[in-house]
């Protein structure tokens, strides 16, 4: 059989435009002289859609769509994704559905049976599983037809499987001779070598091919890479997709061949890529032009303003200096060297005459005592007002600058430095900013060695770094990677570290700070645990370490 794998990059609610994503891709593979063309899970109403889902107007526009989009085929068949309902009085009565059609009409639909409620995902708000699994016999095959979390619950690949019964299973009992997987799977690093081992499992201890389909694209804070796959029945790979674009290609499965190939670079190469595509992404969705980032002569700055030019071009991104009394000369010198290597546009606007200015209009309102700490948190909220203001006369994007390892203690300021309708970095521990930063710099020096080497610090208060608050940042991240990602318990993290007055003070600081992330930006996921819908802890709550 020839399978035509549509890997697409779909719009959240436009229906219109999906509908004609998938309509042309079927085109192209009846061009191609494909007996079957595949499309992504939800390709119809992108994913995920939340909410959406439960707008009755919009599952009837979805509805009148399916109808249009099994209209437009002929005898080559057609499997895309959106979502269905029944007449079942009990739950929601809508389904995640893989909905087949050929010759204008729906022939067939496969419910999602395991609906996932973990990390970023929450489909059992919105979705009822599968009463059954079935095959479906088309052109000589019985075609087994699943979506996305279906087939991630193999008992010889996992050491604790999420759910009791296992769909692909029962549709290979069922007599399928080929595997059609649909599906919209979240990236972060590491992801797309798991799905290779797992998906090639299920096909050499079944003897059976799989077509594996994935959408591309980003979608707020969630990036899908794409690196749709095939394997042969003794688990080959035969066919891969690209990443972080759409494609489409041809799966032959009467044609013998490998892919002796890596699916997954190196993590700086990884990361670096999905945070320029979730910017690009986000920018374009949102009819973005141009982003404005405040340049401090930081690392943190620095890197978000060279994912933005790599995203948007170096004319559409402009960076505004805002230096204050206590601001060294070579956070001036050191980000004009930057502008230059970007060849970026900036403005060089003080803080100093606002800061002055409004203590003095402050002072007598607190009994002229004003503290350090309020000195610090004006200092960051004036910044926060001038790139606002740049947003807002300019239609620029406020890129927001903070990385994961500060986002996790609060090391930050509300409605100054964590202004921005998006946080680039918010996923990423400091330490391994300085990896991506010296891949940038692989073969020419992009970001100025003397910001890579300085010391960390907000330049608030004289003589100031981040180490006169936080632990070095070494230790810093190897705590948060076991607290936030590892999952890990006090106990287990001081056993394993020592240092327990740290990691009691570094835990205390992640509980009480959950206010703040709350209130930030989304922020782009690389990790296997971000801030944000992944994470839902109580703002007020009792549990401290």
């Amino acid at each position: 059989m020839k399978i035509a794998l549509c890997q697409l990059n779909s719009i959240i609610g436009n229906l219109d435009f999906n509908k004609n994503k998938i309509i042309n891709g079927y085109k192209k593979g009846v061009e191609a002289v494909a007996d079957l063309v595949i499309c992504p899970e939800l390709s119809l109403v992108g994913y995920p859609p939340r909410d959406l889902v439960e707008k009755s107007e919009f599952r009837e526009a979805v509805k009148d769509h399916i109808l249009e989009i099994a209209k437009a085929t002929n005898d080559v068949g057609l499997i895309f994704g959106a979502i269905t309902e029944d007449d079942d009085l009990i739950g929601t009565n809508i389904h995640n559905s893989a909905i087949l059609c050929f010759e204008g009409k729906v022939q067939f639909i496969q419910n999602k049976s395991l609906i996932p409620n973990y990390d970023v995902f929450d489909e059992m708000r919105y979705f009822e599983p599968a009463k059954s699994v079935d095959v479906f016999e088309f052109k000589g095959e019985k075609l087994g037809i699943s979506v996305c979390e279906d087939i991630w619950n193999d008992e010889d690949y996992w050491y604790r499987r999420r759910y009791s019964k296992d769909p692909i299973k029962k549709i290979i009992d069922k007599g399928a001779s080929i595997l059609i997987n649909i599906s919209a799977s979240p990236y972060f690093y590491g992801k797309r070598k798991q799905r290779r081992e797992m998906l090639s499992l299920v096909c050499k201890k079944d003897n059976i091919p799989l077509a594996y389909v994935c959408c591309v694209g980003a979608q707020t804070d969630l990036i899908f890479d794409g690196a749709s796959m095939c394997f042969d029945e003794k688990g080959n790979l035969v066919e891969l997709g690209k990443n972080y674009e759409e494609d489409f290609f041809i799966y032959d499965t009467t044609i013998k061949k490998s892919l002796n190939i890596k699916t997954e670079g190196t993590f700086e190469e990884e990361v670096l890529s999905s945070l320029i595509y979730g910017v690009k992404e986000y920018c374009e969705k949102l009819k973005f032009k141009k982003a404005v980032v405040g340049l401090s002569g930081g690392l943190d700055s620095a890197l978000v303003t060279y994912i933005a030019v790599e995203a948007l071009g170096n004319k559409n991104v402009h960076v505004v200096l805002m230096p204050s009394k206590y601001s060294s000369k070579g956070s001036v010198t050191d980000s004009e060297k930057l502008i230059g290597n970007l060849n970026i546009s900036k403005n060089n606007i003080s803080i100093q005459p606002a800061v002055d200015k409004i203590i003095e209009m402050l002072v007598p309102s607190f009994n002229n005592n004003l503290n350090g700490l309020t000195e610090e948190n004006l200092q960051a909220r004036i910044r926060g007002v001038y790139l606002m203001a740049f947003a807002n006369n300019d239609n620029y994007l406020v890129l927001s600058t903070g990385n994961k390892s500060e986002m996790a203690v609060g090391y930050c300021t509300l409605y100054g430095d964590m202004n921005g309708g998006l946080a680039v970095l918010a996923d990423v521990y400091k330490t391994d900013l300085y990896r991506i930063a010296n891949y940038i710099n692989r073969d020419e020096e992009i970001i100025p060695k003397e910001i890579i080497l300085k010391k960390p610090s907000a330049e608030l208060k004289p003589n100031q770094t981040d180490q006169d608050f936080l632990p070095p940042y070494e230790l810093l991240d190897r705590i948060l990677r076991m607290y936030l990602e590892e999952n890990k318990e006090f106990s287990q993290i001081t056993s394993a570290i020592g240092e327990e007055e740290i990691v009691k003070k570094v835990l205390r600081l992640v509980d009480i700070n959950e206010f703040k992330r709350y209130q930030a930006p989304p922020a782009i996921k690389v990790s296997r645990k971000a801030f944000g819908y992944g994470r839902r802890f109580p703002i007020v709550q009792g549990w401290r370490n």
